[in-house]
């Protein structure tokens, strides 16, 4: 078949058949991340950052290429998650540049698209990297180029540029050493592949689902195979639940045993952000209660198997929502002040001490969940200051960051790159407020690169990396650039990580332990490094970060 031109109708179908394809594949992408750590995220963070610009636009009823371009760019800007995320949201900011100029799109102006889009990712990011998500980019960008003059066919122009795509990426690994030692392609490229593939399905006229509702449920049961007589619960209750903050895995279990002890044909489908519930209860109030104490809900559907009341249930569980949502908004405004402080943090004692040092505002997330570039806007709303110091605490966060900075106008924005909690914790001790703006930044990053970091976690797959063989479940070690220490014993890994960062400058070790470690451990743990070097001071705080077991800071 042949396209020579793509209207407004397909064009809408091709971006929601390409995010639909990212993310059903976000699993597999996840899997693909170097570092065999619990929470791999490159597939959910540009997954996350797609569905935002195609939930606006499939709410867009009468579009046309403008108005699609307006709604990909700024929901992918604002959706952005991660640095994946936020250099997709950059390739489709460059792209929808070009192409809102027009009514129908042809080869020459897809080529334009594709030029303008690596041309805006490239310059986003300060230091490009080969062997990336922008090598990809740039091998299509590249082929789409030498065929611009030679034929005018989408179908075979786009066929040939993915074919072209897929063999720069499979060349990832010899460009960039990390890869090829772990035996994956970059991920983020992956993901781009994915997107690009989905597309090109609806070009070539695929059938596709493009609506953006959850996949159904496993387990649920047909009503009319099921006698009324037979039914022990009468009520099919789903509902997403949107996290305050990702769940631990005791509050997992938990809501999952609740669920139990009111019903049966239960699926619970947890995500850092989300959580998809089915139950059959009689009485889906509870099982509604019991979700909005862990945030508010979304797409509520109430199915009374015996014909009985659904309507009053599901007005009932609007009402409880709507409750939910208005006490979140009630928040008091902040007194103005000249400098404020945002910083991304997870887990109550860090929060905590966080606090104590006086940030104005904390965005829930971190290693295992990456805010948005829309998390930051907000929380810069909600902080009445001219100057506002974000702490993103995480490398794979500052790019959200500084993405947010340059969104915002009215105040004066300052991304300190902390790439971990002690980092930002450093930063917060040296902040002083009767000096400028400027002045606190300079010593800010300054301090921030003395500081070092360890932290402990374990692996979720058989890899070798660093030089260094690893099995699942293997405790690691990982330092600020490298993996330090592997181990089946928690207490030996931990103590070998310290021992490949103490030198000769070294004065000051602090422990955070997490929320699957206790003060005992913890003090276990820092008796050991003060025993081995007694010249050091040594002190244990409760962190209640998730995955993490120790994050030990060295100053």
């Amino acid at each position: 078949m042949e396209v020579k031109t793509i209207d407004t109708e397909l064009l809408k179908k091709m971006f929601l058949a390409g995010a639909k394809n990212l993310d059903s594949k976000k699993e597999w992408i996840n899997e693909l991340n170097v570092f065999p750590v619990p929470d791999g995220d490159t597939g959910t963070n540009m997954s996350m950052t797609i569905m935002s610009a195609a939930k606006e636009v499939a709410a867009i009823e009468e579009p046309t290429i403008a108005s699609l371009s307006k709604a990909i760019s700024s929901g992918s800007l604002r959706g952005a998650r991660g640095n994946s995320g936020v250099i997709l949201s950059q390739l489709f900011r460059g792209f929808c540049k070009v192409i809102k100029e027009y009514d129908e799109l042809d080869v020459r102006i897809l080529n334009d698209a594709c030029q303008k889009a690596v041309a805006t990712a490239y310059k986003a990011v300060m230091k490009p990297k080969e062997g990336t998500i922008l090598t990809v980019a740039k091998g299509a960008a590249d082929k789409a180029a030498e065929l611009a003059d030679e034929t005018d066919d989408i179908v075979f122009y786009m066929d040939a540029v993915i074919k072209e795509a897929d063999r720069v990426l499979d060349l990832t690994p010899e460009m960039l050493p990390v890869l090829k030692q772990a035996g994956v392609v970059d991920s983020g490229g992956q993901g781009l592949m994915q997107v690009l593939k989905g597309a090109y399905d609806a070009l070539i006229g695929k059938e596709i689902d493009y609506s953006l509702e959850e996949t159904p449920s496993a387990g649920k049961v047909a009503v009319e195979d099921q006698p009324e007589e037979e039914i022990k619960f009468g009520y099919c209750t789903e509902f997403i639940i949107m996290l305050n903050k990702p769940l631990t895995n005791k509050e997992e279990a938990e809501y999952k045993a609740y669920l139990e002890s009111i019903g049966d044909s239960i699926v619970v489908v947890a995500d850092d952000d989300i959580v998809k519930t089915h139950v059959h209860t009689n009485d889906p109030g509870l099982a509604i209660q019991k979700a909005l104490s862990h945030g508010a809900l979304s797409r509520i559907k109430i199915d009374n198997m015996r014909e009985e009341h659904q309507e009053k249930l599901i007005k009932d569980a609007q009402k409880l929502a709507e409750s939910q949502k208005q006490e979140a908004a009630a928040e008091p405004e902040m007194p103005h002040k000249d400098m404020g402080i945002i910083t991304v943090s997870i887990g109550e004692g860090l929060n905590e001490i966080f606090r104590g040092l006086g940030v104005d505002y904390i965005i829930e997330g971190g290693q295992t969940m990456n805010p948005s570039t829309e998390d930051m806007l907000t929380a810069i709303s909600k902080v009445n200051a001219d100057h506002i110091f974000i702490l993103p605490n995480n490398k794979n966060i500052i790019m959200a960051a500084n993405q947010a900075a340059s969104l915002t106008e009215d105040k004066e924005i300052i991304v300190i790159p902390t790439t971990t909690v002690p980092q930002g914790i450093t930063a917060l001790v040296n902040f002083i407020p009767d000096r400028s703006a400027s002045e606190n930044k300079a010593t800010m990053e300054e301090e921030i690169s003395l500081v070092k970091t360890g932290q402990i976690t374990y692996a979720v797959r058989d890899t070798e990396i660093d030089g260094k063989v690893i099995k699942q479940d293997d405790y690691m070690g990982i330092g600020d650039k490298s993996i330090l220490s592997v181990g089946t014993d928690l207490m030996a890994t931990t103590l070998e990580m310290v021992d490949q960062m103490v030198d000769e400058d070294s004065a000051i070790v602090s422990i955070y332990y997490g929320s699957d470690m206790d003060e005992e451990a913890a003090n276990e743990v820092a008796a050991k490094i003060e025993e081995q070097y007694p010249d050091l001071e040594v002190e244990v705080n409760d962190g209640g970060q998730p995955i993490y077991y120790y994050i030990i800071s060295i100053e």
